[in-house]
């Protein structure tokens, strides 16, 4: 089971990491291939505001993977749940104000690494 967690939280901590590399470098460039309803005229503007939510999700990354390193169970078990939850939370407001799909790529999988903690 603990093999279960660790695979699902480092996925969830990669997919941060790409939203991380994505937002803060690459939003004006692959951003317009990705979110084809967003007028194109406002990437360049809203860089800025990209860049800060790749940041955010660039700490979210991080707390997950220092779970990684924790030696105390119970630590371990209560940072993951905490940044799981962080991550879990951001994907359900994003579903239900930008886009739907947001809760099977953000939201889902922190969901799931919960249970498996849980369920343990």
């Amino acid at each position: 089971m603990q093999i279960a967690i660790y695979i699902v939280i480092g996925i969830v901590a990669l997919l941060h990491l790409y939203f991380l590399w994505f937002e803060m470098f690459a939003w004006t460039t692959r951003g317009r291939k990705i979110f084809k309803k967003f007028p194109p005229e406002l990437f360049e503007p809203t860089k800025p505001l990209a860049a800060n939510q790749g940041l955010y999700n660039g700490f979210l990354a991080a707390g997950l993977i220092w779970t990684f390193f924790i030696q105390n169970p119970s630590w371990k078990d209560n940072i993951a749940l905490f940044f799981l939850g962080c991550v879990t939370v951001a994907g359900i407001y994003g579903a239900l104000t930008a886009d739907k799909k947001i809760f099977f790529v953000q939201a889902l999988p922190a969901l799931i690494a919960v249970l498996l903690i849980l369920m343990r």
